[in-house]
């Protein structure tokens, strides 16, 4: 019609849209975690979505402390530090309660209990004054749900993609190899090759990583001639829940928070600090009728990563954790202060109490 004439009504134009791209209603359509996650922001907010991994806060360098790298893949990036001095925790050796804590079912009502005393960690017990010292090691400490029908899936396809989901993340955040700096070739080979827009991201945050296109999104790496792992154990607090998705997929989401003890890698270092890294991660076993995806690979929906001493300002794809010595040649830090051991809100949540902060402070190690 001319310009005179009646105007095509928005939610017709949209739905033309959709068609369009999709091609037909029967065909399988290729995943694409930029929709999916403009999708679920509109049905959680109710507002006008932003654009995929778009908004970016000002910059704030943050002080004298332990950097907490919050990382929004969809939304932006928020950085937290820790004063110097605020070593509290929840003992795991040395006078505290050690007992093994039983795998996380649901989401904890209250953060772990500090003490008012410090212990600093060792290389004996790289875990203490912690309360990572009474977690599960590896993937023992990620809680697994019962698997039943959902979906398009039986109760044994649902339980082997709950296998594989956790099979990503001891493959991007566990595996020794990634921890010191190489590809994570397993994680990567389980993400759907068809969802082009993370492809692509992946491509990019290993040949030339910066803030848009950065690998500590997802997978865990420290750059192998700075700061090396203290023994081969890292600590995990978490579960893994699941849904039925768009389309009948099955999706799954692994909320876990992994503590990394490090030193120095000069032969002789003995100074033990650790990064922690909580992420959230939505993955969907897509119908290979409804959805363009290969056996055994899942499409990425969303995912969130908060960490502590991973570096504030440094975007070199890998973490760099301060120690005591440099933390105390920085100024003091600002910004909201952040328990980095708190599970008992979401990340959506730490995300909107952070607000614009880039750097804030944690409150303990």
């Amino acid at each position: 019609m001319g310009k005179d004439g009646p105007s095509i009504p928005d939610e017709e134009w949209e739905r033309f849209l959709r068609e369009a791209e999709a091609g037909t209603q029967d065909a399988p359509e290729e995943p694409s975690a930029r929709a999916r996650m403009v999708a679920r922001r509109l049905r959680e907010e109710g507002g006008p979505p932003e654009a995929w991994r778009a908004h970016r806060p000002p910059r704030r360098r943050g002080g004298k402390g332990w950097y907490v790298l919050g990382l929004l893949v969809v939304v932006g990036l928020l950085v937290v530090a820790l004063v110097p001095g605020q070593v509290a925790g929840w003992f795991g050796g040395g006078g505290g309660d050690s007992t093994p804590l039983a795998a996380e079912s649901e989401r904890p009502d209250q953060p772990p209990p500090t003490e008012i005393a410090a212990e600093l960690p060792t290389l004996e017990e790289p875990f203490r004054g912690s309360p990572a010292a009474r977690w599960g090691d590896g993937t023992a400490g990620i809680g697994l749900p019962a698997a039943r029908a959902t979906g398009w899936m039986s109760k044994e396809q649902v339980a082997q993609a709950l296998d594989r989901s956790r099979d990503f993340l001891a493959a991007s955040s566990l595996d020794a190899g990634v921890l010191r700096g190489e590809r994570p070739k397993k994680a990567i080979a389980l993400i759907n090759p068809h969802q082009r827009d993370v492809q692509d991201y992946v491509a990019a945050a290993f040949s030339a990583p910066d803030r848009d296109n950065d690998p500590r999104l997802l997978f865990s790496r420290f750059d192998s001639t700075k700061v090396r792992l203290v023994g081969d154990v890292v600590k995990t607090r978490g579960r893994i829940t699941y849904r039925e998705g768009e389309r009948g997929a099955v999706e799954v989401t692994a909320d876990v928070t992994y503590v990394y003890p490090v030193v120095r890698a000069a032969a002789g270092s003995d100074e033990v600090a650790r990064t922690i890294v909580r992420r959230e991660i939505v993955m969907s076993w897509d119908d290979p009728e409804k959805v363009v995806t290969e056996p055994g690979t899942f499409s990425l929906v969303s995912y969130k990563a908060d960490t502590t001493n991973g570096g504030c300002d440094s975007v070199t794809g890998y973490f760099t954790p301060e120690f005591r010595t440099e933390r105390a040649a920085e100024d003091a830090g600002g910004g909201p202060e952040v328990d980095p051991y708190d599970r008992s809100t979401s990340m959506d949540e730490r995300m909107r109490e952070a607000g614009d902060a880039e750097c804030g402070t944690a409150t303990r190690s």
